[in-house]
């Protein structure tokens, strides 16, 4: 099983579309970027994980998923990377290859040393357009091959259901 870990604030701050919008709406950010990461997860099959700091808000970690992606906002005083950390270390065992989504190089490393595999953001970015743009593909080849939802009949057999559906015999 793949899992990808993805540092939630540091990937907003690398795309380009997420860093405009942050300073405006910075809940919209984070939902586009838990449903690019829901497509992420729905197409490559991956488990998927954000990681946000808590720096926003104050108390208690929260957790909760959302279109099948799970959402953590640390606990104060503790960051995304080292809930990252922690997390790659527990999840990472013989059947499971942790991939860890950062473009912090300090933490690549240390999630290097902890046998998981990194992706800067850019390649996150990259992966997500593609399959943005091969789910379209699909949609779009299904809607055109899509058979019709008409019976096509020749016109005796036409002619009966008329007069069926007016009531004459």
């Amino acid at each position: 099983m793949d899992i990808l870990l993805v540092d939630g604030y540091n990937i907003i701050g690398a795309w380009p579309e997420l860093r405009v919008l942050k300073d405006k709406d910075l809940a919209m950010a984070r939902d586009i970027l838990i449903s690019r990461m829901a497509e992420y997860q729905a197409y490559t099959g991956y488990q998927v994980i954000v990681v946000f700091d808590a720096h926003m808000s104050q108390g208690i970690e929260t957790k909760y998923k959302n279109h099948r992606v799970d959402v953590i906002y640390t606990r104060e005083n503790e960051t995304a990377d080292e809930r990252i950390e922690k997390l790659a270390i527990s999840l990472s065992d013989i059947r499971t290859q942790v991939h860890v989504a950062t473009s912090d190089f300090t933490e690549q490393w240390a999630i290097f040393g902890q046998g998981a595999l990194r992706k800067s953001a850019r390649e996150l970015l990259n992966e997500s357009n593609m399959i943005e743009t091969k789910i379209k593909k699909r949609v779009t080849k299904f809607t055109n091959e899509k058979p019709s939802k008409r019976i096509e009949l020749d016109n005796e057999i036409s002619a009966i259901f008329e007069k069926w559906r007016r009531g004459q015999r």
